[in-house]
């Protein structure tokens, strides 16, 4: 049996995308004055460690957003990362021109002119391109969107992994316990020779060394 030939990949670049009626005028990139010009009502959350902020447009509940061009939108949501939109996510309402997700998905292809091959993931479809990813699905009986910026998924993973990581090392720093002498108010650690001259009545237990220092204490010297 002959091998079923592979579908073409999606090669297109978010700058290639065009601006499609859609996206309600949003697109990857803009910076929060410009997605603020575009919805003056919209209340940035503050930004995190990480450097991301969200925040969520509801067009169909907020009488202060002029919905007229927002029409059949129900949400949107944006991710920011060090102040630039990342992840936009647009649910529409039942009441879309393209109803069902296999017609919103021949739609949405057309408009940003990317490939109609998408893969099926559980009850979504989604379409990986050159530097960013496609997602669709169908929320509350209405379609939606995500358009996601793939580095800035990795940057967000690379900092989540490195903070992870500087936590771990601070944690296993702050593990070894120390041994305080009540007499001289020094601290040892707990396998250091020097501690075997403390008598076992003036000795104190501190779970470790800023413990000691935060209650007077200093570190014996040459004892680490």
């Amino acid at each position: 049996m002959p091998a079923m030939a592979q579908q073409p990949g999606c090669t297109v670049k978010l700058v290639d995308l065009p601006a499609a009626a859609e996206l309600r005028g949003f697109r990857l990139g803009m910076t929060q004055i410009q997605v603020k010009q575009r919805v003056p009502q919209v209340v940035f959350a503050k930004t995190d460690d990480l450097g991301v902020s969200k925040v969520s447009i509801n067009p169909f509940f907020d009488p202060k957003i002029d919905r007229t061009t927002f029409a059949d939108v129900r949400t949107i949501s944006l991710d920011f990362l060090d102040g630039e939109l990342v992840s936009l996510w647009i649910g529409f309402e039942n009441t879309f021109k393209w109803p069902t997700l296999d017609e919103f998905v021949k739609g949405i292809s057309d408009q940003l002119a990317v490939p109609g091959n998408w893969q099926l993931k559980g009850r979504n479809q989604q379409l990986k391109c050159a530097d960013f990813e496609l997602n669709a699905s169908m929320i509350g009986g209405g379609p939606s969107v995500r358009l996601i910026e793939s580095a800035a998924e990795e940057t967000i993973a690379a900092r989540r992994q490195a903070k992870e990581d500087a936590a771990t090392g601070e944690a296993a720093t702050d593990s070894h316990s120390v041994i305080g002498d009540t007499r001289s108010r020094i601290y040892y650690a707990v396998d250091c020779d020097a501690l075997k001259a403390v008598p076992e009545k003036s000795r104190l237990s501190f779970d470790n060394e800023v413990a000691a220092e935060k209650a007077g204490y200093k570190r014996a010297d040459g004892c680490r």
